[in-house]
């Protein structure tokens, strides 16, 4: 995984030469810590900040190269706002603030964690430490040539002085692991296809082996065996073969009902014969990001040694143009039995989850399903890059997840489900089509996959709209964003992982 900065913990007395960060209030005023290391400078800063304007307001910054009267050799002011007004999330914002200030070189970084009503709690300072690896996070690694500047932190060393040393690291352990699966889920997103394919992608799922997670992985003969037409439908074209990789991690009780989790995982999508328009295809090396989301979490879990028992599942594909491509008006058997007429062959990410999820449902029998798929362009006409959407046939795992989502920033909408929709895809040759039509297209993708669930809780993200290419935030300035990581591994910490 490509890491830009290291990130550690010190005690206040440790606060070094380099670049030094403190923290302000809207009155402009610092903890006992910050200034303490900023002596004489407390002054300088406010004369500063009266000729740039800056109130202290969250997430603004002021920059003083070379402050007199500190041994540092940069001073960056961070505003929190009016400190009645600090949310729990704003740490890992302001930690992204941080790190979005580190240009270049490796000089190196003290930031003092403290505010002016006293030190940051353990798990505050660990947010700042999560958001700082989260905003550095850069995919470079095929460029032989950097211009002036790329550099950017790459070499950089951040050590949050806090109060408690010990403290800050073990609430940072867990935190830690986290940032390692939505990087890792960022770099699945970020390669380029001729590098992450069907094969390929199995092999780096298999690598979670490393931390306790077992890995099956089918081939198309085991696919075939068990009856999954509609996932081998869609890679018959390629010649790089599919693949269904099974990962679990048993942290919970023996015996207990998995939690599980799906995802989509079209390596690269053409549209296949139902090719799409040349314009901006080479985003559909993306079209896997609900599984590489799921590759995240399984990782994040299993280091952090969650207390529960998961089930990740993702069917990895090619869909490509070719004389053996399937065809619209084809029709194929899915593994549930249930036969499908294809109208688009560029509905394709709804036919390799029909299979995965049936095969999830019926061998795990799990307390609930969650899939993601970048499944429609219809979801970002309604709901554009801000909100992924959310489908569901159970309220309680739907409002958990919004509640979910606005603790982390990773937000669901809730669409609607209904007999009405249903209907779209009903076939006159099959039983059921791959498409309903122009209007209400993820809705009646929703359904579709609503067909292969039976009676288990389910709910499906989709997140095509904020997985890849969404605007950039205060922790994130890739491409891919690695969406759906913290979501899911908040909703498993908080309602479904066993209590210390």
């Amino acid at each position: 995984m490509s890491d830009a900065v290291k990130v550690g913990f010190v005690p206040f007395s440790a606060i070094s030469r380099g670049i030094l960060v403190v923290f302000c209030d809207d009155m402009l005023k610092f903890g006992d810590a910050a200034s303490k290391a900023l002596g004489s400078a407390v002054e300088l800063v406010g004369r500063v900040a009266a000729a740039n304007r800056f109130k202290g307001k969250s997430g603004s910054t002021l920059d003083i190269l070379a402050p007199q009267g500190l041994k540092a050799s940069r001073l960056i002011v961070v505003g929190v706002g009016k400190l009645s007004a600090i949310k729990n999330d704003d740490f890992l914002k302001l930690g992204g603030v941080i790190a979005g200030k580190l240009r270049a070189g490796s000089e190196a970084v003290t930031v003092v964690a403290d505010l002016p009503d006293g030190a940051m709690k353990p798990g505050q300072s660990a947010e700042i430490a999560a958001g700082v690896r989260l905003r550095a996070y850069k995919f470079d690694r095929y460029k032989t040539k950097k211009k002036d500047g790329e550099e950017a932190a790459s070499r950089a060393e951040v050590s949050l002085a806090v109060g408690d040393v010990n403290a800050a690291r073990k609430a940072f352990a867990p935190d830690g692991h986290i940032v390692d699966g939505v990087i890792l889920a960022r770099e699945l997103v970020n390669e380029p296809p001729n590098v992450l394919y069907p094969i390929e992608f199995a092999r780096r799922a298999s690598q979670l082996r490393k931390v306790g997670v077992d890995v099956e992985v089918l081939d198309v003969k085991a696919m075939t065996k068990l009856g999954m037409g509609a996932l081998l439908g869609v890679g018959q074209g390629s010649t790089q073969p599919s693949r269904t990789v099974i990962m679990r991690w048993n942290g919970g009780k023996r015996g207990d009902a998995p939690v599980a989790f799906i995802g989509k995982g079209v390596c690269f999508d053409t549209g296949g014969i139902s090719i799409k328009s040349a314009g901006g295809m080479e985003d559909m090396k993306g079209d896997m990001g609900g599984a590489a989301c799921v590759v995240g979490l399984m990782h994040a879990l299993a280091a952090r040694k969650a207390k529960v028992n998961v089930v990740g599942a993702i069917g990895v594909v090619e869909n490509m143009p070719d004389g053996n491509a399937q065809r619209p008006g084809d029709i194929v058997t899915s593994m549930s039995g249930q036969t499908i007429e294809i109208i688009n062959t560029d509905a394709e990410g709804r036919l390799v989850l029909a299979d995965v999820l049936w095969y999830v449902a019926k061998k795990f029998k799990p307390k609930f399903m969650v899939d993601l798929a970048t499944l429609t362009g219809a979801i970002m006409v309604a709901l554009g890059t801000e909100h992924a959407g959310l489908f569901s046939n159970n309220d309680e795992l739907a409002e958990r997840l919004s509640k979910v989502g606005i603790e982390t920033g990773e937000k669901v909408w809730r669409m609607p489900l209904g007999p009405e929709y249903d209907k779209l895809i009903d076939s006159q040759f099959a039983d059921v089509k791959n498409t309903g039509g122009r209007h209400g297209g993820s809705i009646t993708a929703a359904q579709f996959l609503q067909r292969f669930v039976d009676d288990t809780p389910w709910a499906h993200l989709d997140i095509a709209g904020t997985a890849m290419g969404a605007p950039k935030t205060e922790i994130n300035h890739s491409w891919a964003s690695g969406y759906g990581v913290r979501l899911l591994e908040r909703l498993v910490a908080e309602y479904y992982e066993a209590k210390k």
